[in-house]
């Protein structure tokens, strides 16, 4: 990346800017060219991020990880670089640590001990598998039960937009357990893929190609011991996982905008237009300096963030709420507008701008769309402001 300027702010230690050279130089390296087999191209992903040791940031040190909990800076930094050069590199590198985060923060020693060594060596592939039809950002909606049955638990239902549906060894399922009403009732279930009654209904095709499905869950029979944390405490869960996670899908968004924003320099420095080059145009200058400045915006929101999360307080709900939409949004714009400086050739099959406006898009939406990231923003701050 041209500007890493901001691995100087007192947001990172050393290991942090270690961590961010070492796996620069591996992407340098490695060939991320894809196949029209994304399934193939996510399973080899995986392997070799697992194999490289990058999945380590996704789990606990106890369990093969990096750090002694999990590090929201390493995630941070390794999404933002690994979005840099490929999007669905970072998807398979998001996903492991998404998948497997329920377990790192809530399972029990025997449960994590199962599935994290497999997880951070790339040799089991994860998957988060929360929302519904019908219950997307409204997770107490969620219709998917799972009743008690002696010493199992029956799950019926269905979960959809599911990454890595398909391809996943392991699901961290949400379901309702009827402890409470709402959001009360829910409880967390690790689920092999293997498991009789789990199905894929149906592959979802999107315009970045990334793994999704909908899975389907009938009669589907789990051990009590399968539940991850108490009954009841699915929500906690869920947002506790989101609330390390959500942070990084803004630094994912903040990857590709750094992206954009070199190829639109490079581009506009060598097109000759009118006998200059395109970047004398005080309008070019214009697009240039909104999109580095919204940049460094969205960095300071990120590592503000990831830094407040790993040093200062236990939960950062409104800190990765406010990083995701903004960063989000505004790689939307910074994408844009490289898009509109490349011309014909920035719509065109192929073009890296082209496939960066492909891949943004999604970041807007999932792990809660830029609307509920307001919803949260606001009532936090309603709520700090009424202590």
């Amino acid at each position: 990346m041209s500007d890493t300027s901001y691995l100087a702010w007192p947001f990172f230690d050393d290991k942090h800017r270690e961590l961010q050279a070492a796996l620069q130089s591996w992407c340098e390296e490695y060939d991320f060219a894809r196949s029209d087999d994304v399934d193939s191209d996510c399973k080899t992903l995986v392997k070799d991020l697992g194999t490289a040791g990058w999945l380590k940031n996704c789990v606990p040190a106890r369990w093969g990880g990096a750090s002694a909990k999990l590090d929201v800076r390493s995630i941070a930094l390794c999404r933002e670089t690994l979005a840099y050069h490929s999007g669905l590199a970072d998807f398979s590198f998001a996903m492991q640590g998404l998948g497997s985060g329920a377990l790192s923060l809530f399972a029990s020693d025997d449960m994590c001990e199962r599935y994290l060594p497999k997880v951070a060596a790339g040799e089991c592939i994860a998957a988060f598998a929360l929302s519904e039809a019908k219950a997307g950002s409204d997770v107490a909606a969620m219709e998917t039960s799972a009743e008690l049955a002696g010493d199992e638990y029956v799950l019926n239902g269905e979960k959809t937009w599911i990454s890595n549906g398909g391809i996943a060894h392991v699901y961290c399922v949400f379901a309702r357990t009827g402890d409470a009403p709402g959001s009360r009732g829910l409880s967390a279930f690790v689920v092999d893929a293997t498991n009789p009654g789990l199905s894929i209904k149906e592959r979802i095709e999107t315009m970045a190609p990334h793994p999704l499905a909908t899975l389907s869950f009938k009669d589907c029979r789990v051990p009590a011991s399968a539940r991850i944390g108490a009954s009841g405490q699915g929500f906690k869960v869920a947002m506790a996982t989101l609330d390390v996670f959500r942070t990084s899908v803004a630094a994912a968004a903040l990857g590709f905008a750094r992206r954009a924003l070199d190829e639109a320099l490079k581009h506009t420095s060598s097109r000759q237009l009118f006998g200059a080059p395109l970047s004398a145009l005080q309008m070019t200058e214009a697009s240039i300096a909104d999109m580095a400045t919204e940049i460094d915006a969205s960095a300071l929101l990120v590592f503000r963030s990831a830094w407040a999360k790993d040093c200062h307080q236990d939960r950062v709900t409104r800190e990765a709420a406010m990083a995701k939409l903004y960063a989000t949004e505004a790689a939307q714009r910074v994408i844009d507008r490289a898009v509109q400086l490349f011309g014909g050739s920035g719509v065109t099959k192929g073009n890296i701008v082209e496939s960066l406006y492909r891949e943004i898009r999604a970041l807007r939406i999932y792990e809660g769309a830029s609307e509920i990231q307001k919803v949260i923003i606001a009532r936090q701050t309603y709520k700090g402001a009424n202590r």
